[in-house]
C-alpha cells in the first residue's frame, strides 16, 4: 500500500492504492536488449515488484514481429503458472510485440495492465528505411500495422497506458504512439532511446501499474505530464526482491 508523507492528511478510514500484486515482464525493442530496462527494473523492484524481462532474438528486425510475439509468449508460458495475471510494459516495438501477443496469440486472457513507451502504434516512417521484414512491418500504412489496429479496441478490456513524446525523431510521426483505445500520456522527451530511462516515465509507469483493475477502462483525452508533479511517496512497507 502507498503510505502518505508527513504532509498529507487523509479522511480516516479512506483506503490508499494497493500495490498491484501482478508480476511486470518489460519487453524491449528494436536493437536493444532488457538491460535497456535496468534503471526502470531498478526502481520497479525496490518498491516491491517482481520484474522479469528476456531477450528477444534477433531483435535488428530480421524477425518478422510475430516470431518475436511468439518468443514473448513462450517466456510467459514456461516463467507463470497459466491463472497468474501478469503486466507488460513495451518500450518501442516492445510495445507492438506485446498487442500481437494479447490481440493474436491470447494474451488478453492473462495480461490485466499494459503499458507502451514510444511504440509506432500506427506505423513509422522510419520503417522505410530498411529492408528487414520487422521494420517493414512498422511502416506507416503497413498491411501488418493495419490489421492489427483493426481490433485494437479489444485492448479497451486492460488497464491500457501510451507514453509518448511529441519530440520523438524515431517514432514519425510522433503522434503515432497515440492510439485511441488507450489512454495517453505525453512526456516531452528530447530523445526516443531516453524516454524509457526518463524519470517521468519511470514514475508514469508505476503509477499506471498501481491502478486499480476494471473490467472496461474509460478512455480518457490525452493529459500531458506536469513536469512539476506533487512528489510521489515511495512504498515504504513494500519488501525489495
Amino acid at each position: 500500500m502507498v503510505s502518505p508523507t508527513a504532509s498529507q492528511s487523509l479522511p480516516q478510514h479512506q483506503p490508499l492504492p494497493p500495490l498491484s500484486p501482478n508480476p511486470v515482464v518489460l519487453v524491449h525493442g528494436m536493437w536493444d536488449t532488457h538491460r535497456v530496462f535496468d534503471p526502470m527494473a531498478q526502481q520497479l523492484r525496490s518498491l516491491g515488484w517482481q520484474v522479469y524481462s528476456f531477450d528477444m532474438v534477433p531483435s535488428n528486425g530480421d524477425a518478422p514481429l510475430e516470431v518475436l510475439a511468439q518468443q514473448l509468449a513462450d517466456f510467459i508460458n514456461r516463467t507463470f503458472a497459466a491463472t497468474e495475471p501478469i503486466d507488460l510494459v513495451g518500450f518501442s516495438m516492445g510495445g507492438i510485440v506485446s498487442r500481437y501477443y494479447l490481440q493474436r496469440l491470447g494474451g488478453l486472457n492473462r495480461v490485466q495492465r499494459l503499458i507502451t513507451i514510444s511504440s509506432p502504434h500506427k506505423g513509422t516512417i522510419a520503417g522505410f528505411f530498411s529492408h528487414r521484414p520487422g521494420a517493414r512491418q512498422m511502416q506507416v500504412r503497413s498491411a501488418w500495422i493495419a490489421d492489427l489496429n483493426q481490433d485494437c479496441d479489444r485492448l479497451a478490456q486492460l488497464n491500457f497506458t501510451s507514453i509518448w513524446t511529441p519530440w520523438d525523431a524515431l517514432i514519425l510521426p510522433a503522434w503515432s504512439s497515440h492510439l485511441d483505445c488507450a489512454k495517453a500520456v505525453q512526456i516531452p522527451g528530447l530523445l526516443h532511446a531516453w524516454m524509457v530511462k526518463d524519470p517521468r516515465v519511470i514514475q508514469t509507469v508505476i503509477q499506471a501499474l498501481q491502478e486499480p483493475i476494471s473490467r472496461q477502462i474509460s478512455i480518457q483525452d490525452d493529459r500531458r505530464f506536469d513536469d512539476n508533479p506533487a512528489p510521489q511517496k515511495s512504498l515504504q512497507n513494500a519488501s525489495n526482491i
